[in-house]
């Protein structure tokens, strides 16, 4: 079965190109498997809380499993593609631990500073938070920096879903801060030349065919 995958027909320009149903779409690419999308509607999500309780994208059914959670959907793909994992159980191991590492210790730092600059930008308590935030943005990514040193990739020449979700994840660290760090502005540079992600972005772009929600700010 063709997997299907959910994406929003509508976001804010801001938004465009860093939704999440993006990881999946380069995944699938990558592993050269079929897929075709489900629209959802902000207006109207109640069918859709079926598929993923919280309403957010993107859900994913490939007729063997029907998931939720952008990191889980491309574990699940990458266990069916040698392309993303390899089959040895080090292997596997090093890229899990990757793929977590992209989810967690990376995506958690950015998360708390794309909320102080972006979703809560202008409120007063911003200003006492940012040098924080700030500070374990910059801690993580020289500690990634330092472990990366000058392999091309995670797992030394070899590109795996753990690359895949770590250079989503780093795309979105502000432009100025990322470059402090060379070696991993020229890996995320080389993770999304990569035709494949070309591809799943330029899908992804397409697909926001709708229009803002009534009342949308």
């Amino acid at each position: 079965m063709t997997a299907v995958v959910s994406h929003y027909s509508w976001v804010p320009p801001f938004a465009q190109g860093r939704v999440r149903d993006l990881r999946v779409r380069w995944a699938l690419e990558e592993a050269g498997l079929p897929y075709r999308t489900e629209t959802v509607l902000h207006e109207d999500k109640t069918a859709y809380r079926a598929k993923q309780p919280f309403g957010q994208v993107p859900a994913y059914d490939d007729g063997e499993v029907a998931m939720f959670e952008s990191g889980a959907i491309v574990l699940r793909i990458a266990e069916r593609s040698d392309a993303l994992m390899p089959r040895d159980p080090a292997g596997r191991a090093r890229v899990q631990t990757w793929m977590f590492c992209a989810l967690n210790t990376m995506e958690m730092p950015l998360a708390l500073l794309t909320e102080i600059n972006v979703f809560s930008a202008g409120q007063a308590w911003t200003e006492g938070a940012r040098p924080r935030a700030e500070g374990w943005m910059r801690q993580r990514l020289a500690e990634l920096s330092a472990r990366l040193g000058d392999n091309p990739y995670l797992d030394g020449d070899r590109f795996t879903a753990g690359d895949l979700l770590m250079a989503d994840v780093l795309r979105n660290v502000p432009e100025d801060m990322l470059a402090e760090q060379p070696n991993l502005a020229a890996y995320v540079a080389r993770c999304t030349s990569r035709p494949t992600f070309q591809k799943a972005m330029a899908a992804q772009m397409a697909g926001f065919t709708g229009s803002p929600p009534p009342g949308w700010a």
